[in-house]
């Protein structure tokens, strides 16, 4: 077997995805498969949330521990490499969701966040939690 070159991490960066991701697929064909409609990626949603039901004013984020900040408020993982660099980036990343999160609601909005490890464990619970704040709307 020939020794592969290591990637770069600029390399690294720009294949991890915004949009579409395995967590989103998951929960997405989810919701699909209980018949329930929605957009994804709304652009005129303030904070472009991963799912939105527009109609019923419901946002859906779904969120990695590293890039939303679970793992660095839990302690479980700081970057070794250029830690001030991240830990401020991803203090900031945890910043904007608390905004995102409030200015939806002033507007009246009910947002739902839900973790990765979340969804990969119980794709079905997070589907009920979505679906019980569908009918309560």
């Amino acid at each position: 077997m020939k020794n592969k070159k290591p990637i770069s991490r600029s390399e690294n960066m720009r294949r991890i995805k915004s949009k579409d991701t395995s967590i989103e697929i998951l929960l997405r064909k989810e919701l699909w498969k209980r018949g329930l409609r929605y957009r994804k990626n709304v652009k005129d949603v303030f904070g472009k949330p991963d799912i939105v039901f527009k109609g019923k004013k419901l946002a859906v984020f779904t969120d990695s521990e590293f890039w939303h900040g679970k793992y660095l408020m839990e302690k479980k993982y700081i970057p070794k490499t250029n830690t001030e660099y991240w830990v401020k980036k991803i203090t900031r990343n945890i910043e904007r969701d608390k905004e995102v999160v409030s200015f939806l609601e002033e507007e009246g909005w009910t947002v739902l966040r839900f973790w990765e490890s979340d969804i990969r464990k119980s794709t079905k619970k997070c589907a009920d939690i979505i679906e019980g704040a569908l009918k309560r709307l």
